[in-house]
């Protein structure tokens, strides 16, 4: 997992998982994205990302 968080308008991003709070899931988008600096940029417009943190994590594919 990528954390991303905006603070002051600066999009910062952390690897592995936001672990300084137990885990709550409040909701998740699913979205698709290139790449995974085009998911980080993705989840930097969400509003929660200026308050909170939003993690981005890759989905598999099977086919």
């Amino acid at each position: 997992a990528t954390t991303v968080r905006v603070r002051d308008g600066k999009t910062m991003t952390t690897d592995g998982p936001f672990a300084e709070t137990r885990e709550q899931l409040g909701g998740y988008y699913l979205v698709e994205a290139k790449d995974i600096d085009d998911a980080v940029a993705l989840a930097a417009r969400i509003p929660e990302a200026k308050r909170g943190s939003i993690e981005v994590r890759p989905v598999m594919i099977y086919k």
